[in-house]
């Protein structure tokens, strides 16, 4: 299947004119089948860059979200509007109450799915592996076995309940998995079940021994020495070819990673695309 990812929204900006960044990540993809939206960005930027790189909102079959934070979550609006009904595939724990650090700043999803349903979003919720669309999977909920991929201590769940979970787990971190022409391709969203964990989960899944690219936040901005290292050694055991950094990795880490492969590595900011 022949595939293309472009990243819409990004902390940074890659193209010449009229791109916005923003904290957050969105990425198109096209492929032989359809067009599907993977995040949405805070909301700041997605559509105008959308627009500037020619990419039509209104063509996507379906919208995935890899876990609900605002900043993942904040395009939906903007999309449904330009969409209509579309299917939106997500883990059911999105819309739990979510907030950071000691000033309780909100950093859940910012709509209530009342609203998202009235602007047309037909939710899929699923804790398991989904297939969103021909060669394309959404993980379901990441198993955590690793020691060092651990929750950060800033982030606080609510419950129906009333009760706070601290850390959050973040239960709902979902990644997107497409079996293109030159094989797996990862996408991450903010990689908070651990990027070990969720590699180590997918070839499982999917029986293979290596993956091809793997794209997105993959929250080493804010891992320790043993996990980056656990992540270099989970990188050359399943063969990346390519591998392109965004949002939570962090300027250090990326630094890090392309003087470790430049040949491999890339800067998925706004723009930036992959073509197979």
């Amino acid at each position: 299947m022949k595939t293309k990812i472009t990243i819409l929204c990004e902390n940074s900006v890659g193209m010449p004119f009229g791109g916005i960044g923003e904290h957050g990540f969105a990425c198109f993809i096209e492929t032989d089948y359809g067009n599907y939206l993977f995040d949405t960005g805070q909301g700041l930027g997605l559509t105008q860059n959308a627009m500037v790189l020619k990419k039509d909102l209104a063509s996507i079959k379906a919208i995935m979200i890899s876990h609900g934070h605002y900043d993942h979550t904040g395009g939906l609006p903007q999309v449904l509007q330009q969409s209509g009904k579309v299917p939106v595939y997500a883990h059911p724990e999105i819309f739990i109450e979510r907030f950071w650090g000691d000033a309780r700043r909100a950093i859940g999803i910012p709509f209530r799915r009342s609203f998202l349903e009235s602007l047309g979003a037909d939710f899929v919720f699923s804790k398991e592996q989904v297939e969103v669309g021909p060669g394309l999977f959404l993980t379901g909920e990441i198993p955590r076995h690793t020691a060092f991929e651990v929750g950060d201590p800033n982030m606080v769940a609510v419950k129906a309940d009333g009760s706070e979970v601290k850390p959050d787990p973040i239960n709902d971190d979902l990644s997107l998995v497409i079996d293109s022409e030159k094989g797996l391709i990862v996408i991450l969203g903010c990689a908070h079940a651990g990027m070990v964990n969720i590699l180590d989960h997918i070839m499982e899944k999917f029986s293979r021994d290596k993956i091809y690219a793997v794209i997105g936040g993959t929250h080493l901005g804010f891992s320790g020495d043993e996990q980056f290292a656990e992540t270099l050694k989970v990188i050359d055991r399943y063969g990346i070819e390519m591998l392109g950094t965004s949002h939570c990795t962090g300027l250090e880490k990326s630094a890090l990673l392309y003087a470790r492969m430049p040949e491999r590595f890339f800067f998925a900011c706004v723009g930036a695309s992959l073509e197979v």
